[in-house]
């Protein structure tokens, strides 16, 4: 009687496990040979690994996982091969237990002696079970211990073990406790676990059970896919002691919470895929505890009461104490500068700081310098970090890659592409340019399959909409989910220092050329909008008519209020640097000084001065490539501050120079007005007041001509800071108080509270210290509100404020103001924080 197809695969898998794993066994030497009649006919059964050919450090789950994947394959090939079906068949009549033999003839003769309960009758239909005691004649299984074993001491986790401490002891008594750590690849997920598991053995006496749960197998070149729920089960049954188990996946389900429901028992599912793949073995006892790691989130499995746990990358000290405990030792404490270079190249992940450690073990001549150096060459970590020929820290990112959907797999490769630090949803939606229609290109390497997409998404908690920026959501999700992606703020993303290079070289091999300089212009042309948007709202009169995007369609970062304009500068401007760098080599000679124009808020505001020279340099370069002279002007003349404020006087007054003699020739007054307002500040600087005066009144009356009120008042603010510097008190007071009113009339916020500021101190030295002290009070109010927010007017109304108090002899409260005017320009402005230490001193 031949075996039904549909019960063949449960069949051969039921029978080999009671084989079981003996190499020697006459069973399994025959389905070796029935495997190689198959392998003919179906060449992927050769491929297979017998589970007597495991490894002798395979678990248990590894063995079920092989049988169920060697069973799948014979039972597909006998439904093909009516040979190869004719010798499976045979296998099974003589090997397979219980219902699986077709016939079935007990015999008791000769001297045989039955053992145990028996039943004596003519027909049993329906199952039979004996329940009894174990007794001495029966002893139980040893209790499992199956966790990974420690080799080595945890190193630098202390705080992530106490948080899963503090997870564990939220759970009220009688209460089964579920805990789910996540991180990406590589960062220690399943070491940490294990550690942190051991040292609760005695709080859990019937026993610790392990499945590796394969969820990097999803992404393997042969398609495997995760372990199968119904297999880990029954490894678990038996672990426990069951001495049969049901071939239905939901009867081992059932038994499994029955044998759990009472017993103290903490399992680990390492590496899952899905919440889908954990519920089925979650414990049926009040008193267990359930470990899941995983690459993604896991966020489905807070509904079954899961307490999260994201497991993020060392701190580079702790990363050092790693580095040294692993093969550096001596070298590491006589070099810890390049001990620190050498991880802060691994990323601190733990996985790369172990081999970077096991290279320097292997090499106990070689210096931490040379393996720094070969960590920055090429691809860095990620093709020199090796074991046994493999690039494992590429080979983990490649296995999550290919996890991820098509739409977000191509956004991944996009993103990689970007001279970014930071990643908003905005940027996203117009670099994905096509997302609306959902054509993100096609998917490669397995990334994007159907399955993994269906369970990543469902996972993750998007859902599909048919505008851009939900496009973008979704694909932003999976990538989160799959810890590829991190959140540092709202709606601000950000790549881990290692992923970010395997995003770029798959951006730079997998997307087109075309697709490649669509992204680039498409990023560039966003930072253009989104950066004049800020400037609009920031320094509207700083705008020129004109500028904007250039690619349609483009929608810049939404930006409403002062604060939320100038902390999407600050977050941004190493973007915006890169833009710039960007299309200095692309050749796009507009965008590139347009792009350091439009930033001007940044410069005055935040003050990053090396980046502000570098920017108008590049700016400067390529509006006189580009051929455009209203470029090259402003170019000059912002520029030429950025030099002064770096206190390169020479070169600033150069640039103004070459501004001026620009603008002359073109006949722009207003910017005529601009450099000699430029020079006239050089020469403040350098205590040439008369000569200041004269730019500055020259300028004014330039700006006047052409009714440019707000350079107008800026100047009367310059002619206000040059009398107040010469010690004419009463003529700076005049001058500032009608620049702060042209000024806040305008809606020029910042310049109106710097010139209140300064119209403050020039009171107070004037003798009238009450009222010099209150406009005081009023600008560092300003400076340090959100809409106006100045690191460095907010220090300088504090020094003035401490000198006002100097002057009326009140020492405790000028001493309170300059510490925390010096303790502001320890972070801003070393010189300046020089300058109120010497204060200090002479109080």
């Amino acid at each position: 009687m031949p075996i039904p197809e549909s019960g063949r695969a449960a069949a051969l898998l039921s029978a080999m496990v009671v084989c079981g794993s003996e190499r020697t066994s006459p069973a399994w030497r025959e389905l070796a040979e029935v495997a190689r009649t198959a392998s003919g006919q179906d060449p992927s059964v050769a491929r297979l690994r017998f589970p007597v050919d495991a490894p002798e450090n395979a678990t248990a789950a590894d063995t079920l996982q092989d049988m169920a994947r060697l069973a799948t394959a014979l039972a597909a090939s006998a439904r093909a091969d009516a040979h190869t079906a004719s010798r499976v068949d045979d296998w099974l009549r003589r090997h397979a237990p219980g219902p699986a033999r077709p016939e079935h003839t007990n015999t008791v003769g000769g001297t045989a002696v039955l053992h145990g309960p028996s039943v004596q009758a003519r027909d049993i239909r329906g199952g039979v079970h004996f329940h009894q005691q174990a007794g001495p004649e029966s002893p139980r299984p040893p209790v499992p211990r199956q966790l990974p074993p420690i080799r080595r001491p945890l190193v630098a986790r202390d705080g992530d073990a106490r948080a899963l401490d503090r997870l564990r002891a939220g759970y009220p008594a009688q209460s089964p406790q579920l805990l789910v750590v996540s991180g990406f690849a590589g960062v220690g997920k399943t070491t940490l676990v294990s550690h942190w598991m051991h040292g609760l053995a005695d709080s859990f006496p019937d026993g610790q059970l392990y499945a590796d749960l394969g969820g990097r197998a999803s992404a393997t070149e042969d398609g495997g896919g995760p372990i199968r729920t119904s297999a880990v089960l029954e490894g678990f049954l038996y672990a426990l002691g069951a001495s049969s188990v049901p071939v239905d996946t939901a009867q081992r389900m059932a038994l499994w919470r029955s044998l759990t429901s009472e017993l103290r028992l903490a399992v680990l599912l390492d590496d899952a895929y899905t919440s889908a793949q954990v519920r089925p073995l979650l414990l049926g006892s009040p008193t267990g505890l359930t470990v899941v790691t995983s690459r993604n989130h896991l966020t489905g499995l807070l509904v079954d009461g899961a307490a999260t746990h994201r497991l993020g990358a060392l701190a580079p000290e702790s990363a050092v104490e790693l580095l040294a405990a692993g093969g550096g030792g001596q070298r590491v404490t006589q070099d810890p500068e390049t001990a620190r270079e050498v991880v802060t190249l691994c990323g601190c992940l733990p996985l790369a700081v172990c081999l970077a450690s096991a290279q320097l073990a292997a090499r106990p001549h070689h210096t931490l310098s040379a393996l720094a150096r070969s960590l920055s060459r090429g691809q860095g970590p990620l093709d020199t970090l090796r074991v046994d020929g493999e690039a494992v820290v590429r080979t983990a990112l490649d296995l999550s890659y290919r996890l991820l959907p098509a739409v977000s797999a191509a956004l991944y490769r996009r993103m990689g592409l970007l001279p970014a630090d930071r990643f908003d949803l905005s940027l996203l939606t117009a670099i994905s340019g096509d997302a609306a229609h959902g054509r993100y290109g096609q998917s490669d390497e397995g990334a994007g399959r159907e399955a993994g997409e269906a369970d990543v998404l469902e996972e993750a908690g998007w859902s599909a909409a048919p505008d851009g920026s939900a496009e973008a959501d979704l694909a932003v999700g999976a990538l989160l989910e799959a810890n590829l992606l991190e959140e540092t703020g709202p709606g601000t993303y950000r790549f881990h220092d290692l992923v970010r290079p395997h995003a770029r070289r798959l951006g730079e091999t997998r997307e087109s050329t075309a697709e490649r300089e669509r992204t680039l212009r498409r990023f560039v042309d966003w930072c253009l909008a989104s950066a004049t948007a800020a400037e609009s709202i920031l320094t509207p009169g700083h705008r020129t008519a004109g500028r904007g995007s250039t690619v349609p369609g483009t929608v810049p970062a939404a930006l409403e209020t002062p604060a939320e304009a100038l902390a999407w500068l600050d977050t941004h401007r190493n973007s915006l640097l890169g833009a710039v760098r960007h299309s200095a080599r692309a050749g796009w000679h507009t965008a590139c000084w347009q792009l350091t124009d439009a930033a001007w808020p940044l410069f005055v505001r935040l003050r990053p001065r090396e980046m502000w020279i570098e920017m108008h340099r590049t700016g400067l370069a390529a509006a006189r490539s580009g051929g455009s002279r209203e470029g090259e002007g402003r170019m000059l003349t912002s520029g030429a501050i950025g030099l002064r404020d770096a206190g390169r006087y020479p070169e600033a007054a150069d640039w103004y120079a070459q501004a001026l003699e620009h603008a002359t020739a073109d006949g722009d007054v207003r910017q005529q007005a601009q450099a000699i307002n430029g020079l006239g500040h050089i020469s403040l600087l350098a205590c040439r007041y008369d000569e200041a005066r004269a730019h500055f009144e020259r300028a004014l009356r330039l700006r006047e001509s052409v009714g440019y009120a707000r350079g107008a008042a800026l100047s009367r603010r310059r002619l206000g800071e040059t009398a107040l510097a010469a010690g004419d008190h009463r003529t700076a007071a005049r001058y500032l108080a009608g620049s702060f009113t042209e000024l806040e009339s305008q809606g020029e916020g910042y310049e109106a509270a710097r010139a209140l500021a300064l119209l403050g101190r020039a009171l107070a030295r004037d003798g009238d210290h009450e009222g010099g002290t209150r406009r005081l009070r009023e600008a560092l109010g300003t400076f340090r509100s959100s809409d106006v927010r100045s690191g460095h007017w907010e220090g300088y109304s504090l020094e003035w404020l401490g000198e006002a108090a100097a002057q009326q002899g009140d020492t405790a409260e000028s001493v309170r103001c300059y510490e925390a005017a010096r303790d502001l320009f320890l972070r801003l402005s070393p010189a300046d924080a020089q300058r109120l230490d010497e204060r200090l001193r002479h109080l």
